[in-house]
């Protein structure tokens, strides 16, 4: 997957409904997220971003990918959301584990929140 398509697969994540979610988290999936308990594997972690407003918009700057082996992609950039009057900034990181030819899922996300302005 070249970076342009990791970014646009990365943004859909962030935009899109629940439908993306299931289509594109691995069932095993490791979050940390900015909610209580942080800490979310597989069912619960797809459980608590499908029940997450979606953003309206998002800017992802500064996205880094590495390959640290085949099949394997490690992402991390910083994120700018918003929706109505609402505003988010997170540093996030993602691991996408490929499953078949172009066809990959996300095994690992994490979100650090930054500062808002």
């Amino acid at each position: 997957m070249d970076d342009d398509r990791i970014g646009a697969f990365e943004r859909d994540l962030w935009v899109g409904g629940e439908d993306v979610y299931r289509e594109r988290v691995s069932r095993d999936v490791q979050m940390v997220l900015p909610q209580e308990p942080y800490v979310f594997s597989g069912k619960d972690a797809i459980r608590a971003v499908t029940n997450t407003p979606r953003w309206s918009e998002v800017d992802l700057s500064g996205l880094q990918v590495s390959r640290p082996e085949e099949g394997l992609i490690v992402i991390a950039y910083e994120a700018r959301a918003s929706r109505g009057d609402e505003h988010y900034r997170a540093f996030c990181t993602s691991t996408y584990l490929r499953r078949g030819h172009e066809d990959w899922e996300v095994v690992q996300h994490q979100q650090t929140l930054g500062l808002t302005h």
